[in-house]
């Protein structure tokens, strides 16, 4: 009798397993939202860069950001401009601070560094993408340009590569990436040469022509979809020339590139 009861019980326990398992599986069958939810639950905002000429605006999905693209910059930074190749690093999307043409953002000094440094860019928008991309293809992938701000909390950013340690912390902070609006390629052209120029309280620090990017922004594309698989909603924030430096509150930087609205930002106290 207690063989027989022990056998009934081994044989309970996959049968009574499998009920849990199939009553488990009904009610994940029947929670709304279980399997593929259609909402989250609560709302995140969409960031959206005015585009000139258009009532939309662009949706920013990843921002990109290459470092020591100008020969002279990479010197600078104690780089070897001839032997690296290139190497990129990400923004939040949310650190975009949209300025408008004509006016002068407050661009609060951030927290925790004393040594906060300006890199003017030109930002090159994507409106497709994808793997392994030619470079002879890339540029078609580009919806338009803008002209934006790096700015880095460089002590911070020095701190972490003596350390062997990522440097996010330097880079990828709230307000990082001021910008200017989207300029279709429709309406402007791709910009392979041109000036960029960043001035502040009036004095031109940063100078050159955009034909002194070590890797232009075709390469760039290229480069990166072998590493990404690139979208819709990308924006890429090509380089900085030299002579990047120091700003305080009360300062005023204006940064221009011929062809592109001008964008100026001034720097305010900490919030």
């Amino acid at each position: 009798m207690r063989a027989n009861r022990r056998t009934m019980l081994q044989g309970a326990v996959p049968l009574a397993a499998a009920g849990l398992l199939g009553a488990a599986s009904a009610r994940s069958q029947t929670l709304p939202g279980a399997a593929s939810p259609s909402r989250g639950i609560f709302d995140l905002p969409q960031m959206l860069i005015p585009v000139v000429g258009d009532e939309r605006g662009f949706p920013v999905r990843r921002i990109y950001c290459i470092g020591r693209n100008y020969a002279a910059h990479a010197r600078e930074m104690g780089s070897d401009p001839n032997r690296e190749p290139p190497f990129f690093f990400q923004k939040p999307a949310d650190a975009i601070q949209y300025v408008a043409p004509g006016s002068v953002g407050d661009h609060p000094y951030p927290t925790l560094t004393k040594n906060y440094h300006y890199e003017v860019e030109l930002v090159a928008a994507l409106k497709s993408g994808g793997r392994n991309i030619p470079e002879a293809r890339a540029l078609e992938h580009v919806y338009g340009y803008a002209l934006g701000l790096d700015m880095t909390r460089r002590d911070l950013q020095r701190a972490m590569g003596n350390e062997k340690k990522p440097w996010e912390i330097g880079k990828s902070f709230d307000g990082s990436a001021p910008i200017g609006p989207i300029h279709p390629v429709n309406q402007v052209r791709h910009f392979t040469d041109g000036a960029i120029s960043l001035a502040v309280n009036g004095a031109v620090k940063q100078q050159a022509d955009l034909k002194d990017m070590i890797w232009s922004v075709a390469e760039q594309i290229a480069k990166l979809s072998e590493a990404f698989e690139l979208k819709a909603g990308d924006i890429i924030y090509s380089g900085t020339p030299e002579n990047v430096g120091p700003v305080v509150p009360g300062d005023l930087i204006l940064c221009k590139i011929d062809g592109l609205s001008d964008l100026s930002v001034r720097i305010t106290p900490p919030v």
